[in-house]
């Protein structure tokens, strides 16, 4: 396999399977959307959760957060309100931006809360440790399954690319047809414009006698 052959497939292997671990901090009154693009039929899975900076002690009451999790076109897939933490977990219905919002409600004095942020989707997000000790199967056994649905996903995102193709494919001949007709339009207002520029001039002259 070529050089340029196998980075295609990493890239691919990468879209694919994409994973987010993040900590961020919200002030009061404020949001933060996170947004992952998601292929159809791929599976994902997040959790959340408010750090808290004194330990052995009960969170404040000001840091608990309000999730919202959404599809492409507007769908709920999770919601939590006012909680110090929580999961998702789901199977996309079509392919896009899927997006998971934070906010924390407005307070005076205002207050900065810290969130641990984690969302995996497709390969990554199956807990492979508990496939191994549910099925009671070797290390290569889990290995060869991983690769298994590694391969799968980049599968189905090269027909996902492949659409896509013919789609902007489609788009450009589109384009070229409208632009081609416009043109020939274009030059056929010149010409006329011309002819009747040319018309005047002979009878502005033979009314003069120039002609």
């Amino acid at each position: 396999m070529s050089h340029i052959n196998f980075s295609v497939i990493l890239i691919l292997g990468l879209m694919s399977t994409m994973a987010h671990s993040m900590r961020f901090d919200l002030q009061s009154g404020a949001t933060k959307c996170i947004s992952d693009d998601i292929t159809s039929n791929a599976m994902t899975v997040g959790q959340y959760s408010v750090v808290n900076h004194n330990e052995g002690f009960p969170k404040p009451d000001s840091h608990k957060v309000t999730v919202r999790v959404t599809s492409p076109y507007g769908s709920n897939y999770h919601y939590g309100d006012h909680v110090e933490s929580g999961n998702f977990a789901f199977t996309a219905a079509e392919t896009g931006d899927y997006s998971a919002c934070f906010w924390v409600s407005d307070r005076k004095p205002s207050t900065t809360v810290t969130i641990d942020f984690d969302w995996k989707t497709g390969v990554a997000a199956k807990d492979w440790s508990k496939v191994a000790k549910k099925g009671q199967i070797e290390t290569m056994e889990v290995e060869l399954t991983k690769l298994y649905d590694t391969v799968s996903s980049i599968h189905d995102e090269m027909f996902f690319l492949r659409e896509r193709e013919e789609e902007m494919q489609q788009l450009n001949r589109s384009t070229n047809s409208k632009m081609a007709t416009f043109s020939f339009l274009s030059l056929l207002v010149c010409l006329s414009v011309a002819g009747l520029q040319l018309w005047h001039l002979k009878m502005f002259f033979e009314r003069k006698k120039l002609l």
